[in-house]
């Protein structure tokens, strides 16, 4: 072969490589980012193509299917009650993508989970459509509707119910909401469904989970944390042991003396009176005597400052480090830049009620194949150990005290229920120019000792009279509604 030809040979033969190299490259290393593109129409096409399986609660299915009359997407997502369950789903839309659990768990919805493998091998030799898997999740239906409309009679707010013993949620309810089916298609009304969801268009912002994503200011209901640290730290080791808590008491390092809520009997209480009455002094001195250092470790012990994934992702709640002594003295009671989640503050209370013992919240118990078969199961885990189990009782008997005779009286359930809790009301705008936030979290305690239900409760009720603001009367009724709920749904 002559010189020109072995060069053009050559060149030819690279060409072939360098295109059997690209179709490699195409087919194996690329496979996943083309199929997981965007701008993937077919992907799209196939994801809409088969009936999407269910997310359960309560072993009732709160999504279902319906098949389009327009377009290339054969199905779309439809919604059962859709505003109250939305925190917990989220939304899937043919037009604006999902999140949260259709998100999370699209695998096992649409049937393209790897686990779901040998089951769509098997149902294309046989000829059988794919169908997608369920979702079994931890909530309780009752709880969920008391939670929600108790709720929408205040206008804005959150609450998250926990059974103390597993972590599982049992209500996860956020208002004002949004019903995922209005924008679950490509139509010109989902378009315009969804512009009205904006925040932009829409201050109230519905689609905003404030149970998970929102961080407030706990106010009083803080306290419980101090409390805890109180003990664990060996600053005071009973309940009715007296404080050194002088009255009044001025900030460190200020000429402002921290003020009490009203002419309540704050000097030198004891913890116990102290959580009963909500004594600001108390406890700030109790989180100026222990340090920044002490606090924000028993505060992580509880879950602050890290993000919890349930497995939709909660915001990380907050309590600072390096502050000032008075700095650290106003965020022991749930101010200055302590914020919390209310999932945070119902993992408060659960830890509390639970003997000391925070357990990993979670929403979802278990993922089923289309047949119902076990897919995979979640078993409890324990997250971290706040308290011993002795110092847990003793904040136990203070909580409880608040129900039966202090700040949190519209609580009480009877009837051989014991519900410990604690109030709060916490500051909001700059100068505190705006509608305190009214919080309460509780536990309720059976006759047999048993523990079903930990909730927390934060209310934005902006059209409330000031004055009229409490955690008692605006979110407490809200914690007992939720409490009997489950409780009634175990009878």
């Amino acid at each position: 072969m002559n010189k020109p030809l072995r060069r053009i040979a050559i060149f030819c033969g690279l060409l072939v490589l360098a295109l059997l190299i690209r179709d490699n490259w195409v087919q194996y290393v690329q496979a996943d980012a083309l199929n997981s593109d965007p701008d993937n129409r077919r992907v799209a096409i196939e994801r809409y193509s088969v009936p999407r399986g269910d997310i359960i609660v309560g072993g009732k299915a709160i999504t279902g299917h319906k098949e389009t009359t327009t377009g290339d997407f054969k199905y779309k997502r439809t919604y059962k009650d859709g505003a109250m369950w939305a925190p917990v789903t989220g939304f899937v839309s043919q037009a604006y993508g999902a999140n949260q659990l259709e998100s999370i768990e699209d695998g096992i919805l649409t049937g393209n989970d790897d686990r779901l493998f040998f089951r769509n091998t098997l149902d294309m030799i046989t000829g059988k459509d794919r169908e997608g898997g369920n979702v079994v999740t931890t909530l309780n239906a009752a709880a969920q509707k008391a939670a929600y409309e108790g709720l929408a009679k205040r206008g804005k707010g959150a609450v998250v119910a926990l059974e103390p013993s597993t972590g599982k949620i049992l209500a996860l309810a956020s208002y004002p909401s949004y019903d995922p089916g209005t924008i679950a298609g490509g139509s010109d009304s989902d378009a315009e469904a969804w512009k009205k969801l904006d925040k932009k268009n829409n201050p109230a912002d519905p689609m905003l989970n404030r149970a998970l994503r929102e961080v407030y200011p706990p106010g009083s209901t803080f306290k419980v944390v101090t409390a805890a640290a109180a003990l664990e730290n060996g600053l005071y080791n009973s309940a009715d042991e007296n404080t050194k808590s002088p009255l009044p008491w001025t900030l460190p390092g200020t000429v402002t003396p921290l003020k009490n809520e009203g002419n309540i009997p704050c000097k030198n209480a004891t913890m116990r009176v102290a959580l009963q009455w909500s004594c600001n002094t108390v406890f700030g001195k109790i989180g100026y005597d222990l340090g920044n250092d002490k606090m924000l470790d028993e505060a992580k012990k509880f879950g602050f400052t890290e993000e919890q994934f349930t497995p939709v992702r909660s915001s990380a709640s907050v309590f600072s480090e390096d502050m000032a002594p008075s700095e650290v003295a106003l965020s022991s009671i749930g101010q200055f830049n302590t914020a919390a989640t209310p999932l945070q503050m119902a993992m408060v209370a659960s830890a509390v009620a639970n003997d000391g013992k925070l357990m990993k919240p979670y929403m979802v118990d278990e993922l089923q194949a289309p047949n119902l078969d076990t897919l995979a199961k979640n078993d409890p885990a324990e997250l971290s150990q706040p308290l011993t189990p002795e110092n847990a009782q003793v904040l136990q008997s203070m909580m409880e005290t608040v129900v039966q005779k202090g700040t949190g009286t519209t609580a009480q359930i009877g009837n051989g229920v014991t519900v410990g809790g604690k109030t709060g009301t916490a500051q909001h705008g700059e100068n505190n120019s705006k509608n305190p936030y009214a919080w309460f979290i509780s536990y309720a305690k059976l006759s047999d000792g048993s523990k079903p239900v930990a909730v927390a409760v934060v209310v934005e009720d902006e059209s409330a009279v000031r004055e009229n603001i409490s955690g008692s009367g605006l979110a407490a009724p809200i914690a007992k509604s939720v409490m009997e709920a489950v409780i009634n749904s175990k009878k």
